[in-house]
C-alpha cells in the first residue's frame, strides 16, 4: 500500500501526463474523516475526462494500489476515484464551475477555523 506522499504524487503526475487543466490538491484531513487529501482537476471534454481517469486508475494500479472505487465514468462529465485517504474529482469544466467544490470546501474550512 503506498504512502499518502507518493499517492498525491502518482495522482498528479498522470493528471498532468493527460493535460487535466487546473490540478488542486485539497488538504480535507481536518474538515472531514472521509479522506485526508482531494485531488480536484478538469478536461476540456468527456473523453478528456475519461482519459484523465484512466491514466490515474492505470498508474495506481501499476504502483500496486488495488483497492479503490469508481464512480461517474460512463457519463465522463464528474468521474470520482476513490483511494480510501485520497479522493480524485476529475471534472469537465463546466461541471468544475458549476459544483465549485475548492469554494465549498475552503468555506467549510474557514467556518471550521473561526470555532
Amino acid at each position: 500500500m503506498l504512502d499518502l506522499e507518493n499517492k498525491l504524487s502518482i495522482i498528479t503526475k498522470a493528471c498532468e501526463d493527460k493535460k487535466g487543466i487546473d490540478i488542486k490538491l485539497l488538504n480535507i484531513s481536518k474538515l472531514t474523516s472521509i479522506a485526508d487529501y482531494f485531488v480536484i482537476v478538469s478536461g476540456n471534454s468527456s473523453t478528456q475526462v475519461m482519459a484523465i481517469a484512466d491514466e490515474v486508475e492505470s498508474k495506481m494500479i501499476e504502483a500496486g494500489e488495488l483497492e479503490f472505487s469508481k464512480e461517474g465514468y460512463q457519463s465522463g462529465r464528474w468521474i470520482l476515484l476513490d483511494f480510501n485517504d485520497v479522493i480524485v474529482h476529475v471534472f469537465h469544466k463546466e461541471e468544475r464551475e458549476f459544483y465549485n467544490l475548492e469554494r465549498l470546501w475552503s468555506d467549510e474550512g474557514e467556518r471550521n477555523n473561526l470555532n
